[in-house]
């Protein structure tokens, strides 16, 4: 369930951002509501995650996925270029979510 916690944890971190974007900011009422409650709701399902993963593979994980979807949304949703260093950080967050998961014993 802790893994559970997580994915709803970068989800709704990514909403939040997403919102963040949106709601010019702060001057428009429904994308800053859906702010308060994405980073509300990302902080306290990584709480719980927090009972069993260790903070800093969970923060890890969380930062990491959370950068490479919000860079993906921004991209599909807002139109936003990523030029080949960006794409390139973004294979290696990758590269590092997956050595975490694949090989550490810290999970």
């Amino acid at each position: 369930m802790n893994w559970v916690y997580l994915i709803v944890a970068v989800v709704s971190e990514v909403i939040g951002t997403s919102a963040l974007k949106a709601s010019e900011g702060f001057s428009r009422l429904w994308p800053s509501l859906i702010v308060v409650a994405g980073y509300s709701s990302a902080f306290y399902f990584l709480s719980l995650t927090l009972r069993v993963i260790p903070v800093g593979i969970a923060y890890a994980l969380w930062s990491g996925i959370g950068i490479v979807l919000i860079s993906l949304a921004g991209w599909a949703v807002f139109g936003q270029k990523l030029d080949a260093a960006a794409i390139g950080g973004i294979v290696l967050i990758i590269a590092g979510v997956l050595v975490i998961n694949l090989f550490s014993n810290s999970v």
